[in-house]
């Protein structure tokens, strides 16, 4: 694994990213009706989604580095509104992920189909706030550069 922590933060705002893309891609295969590409790029989601969280619990456990929001104040109450939305359904979404991707290998299907309908914009929202919540503190304010240099 790197050694160096300024790149885990980009890595995991990739993987995010990607996540997000995958997603997309396979949500258009299945409504063209192409249920093997849909099935291979749900799964690859997953995948990046659990390297993601491998990588981001390495870099906080390996560096103990937390980056606190260091943005105008007036950011501060939709930052943080921001970061709990995105905590909680960060905890919900791997769980459902595992029952719905089940179900759609055990050909579940009208499980799968009902669950993944709510399972879906949760992803998005984790996936798309996650890449959000690293443009604000590595991008678009000083918070990384202050928790860096502590």
């Amino acid at each position: 694994m790197p050694q160096d922590p300024t790149l885990y933060p980009l890595v995991n705002a990739c993987l995010n990213a990607l996540s997000a893309v995958l997603l997309v891609i396979g949500i258009l295969f299945i409504r063209r009706g192409n249920e093997a590409a849909h099935k291979k790029m749900m799964i690859s989601a997953f995948l990046c989604s659990v390297v993601f969280l491998c990588s981001y619990l390495y870099y906080h456990i390996s560096f103990e580095i937390l980056v606190s929001y260091a943005g105008p104040a007036w950011g501060r109450t939709p930052y943080l509104i921001l970061l709990g939305s995105h905590t909680i359904l960060a905890a919900i979404v791997p769980v459902l992920a595992i029952i719905v991707i089940r179900a759609g290998l055990k050909d579940s299907r009208e499980f799968h189909r009902r669950w993944a309908k709510r399972l879906f914009p949760m992803w998005m929202y984790v996936s798309i706030t996650g890449v959000s919540i690293y443009f604000i503190l590595y991008v678009l304010t000083d918070s990384a550069t202050i928790a860096l240099s502590s």
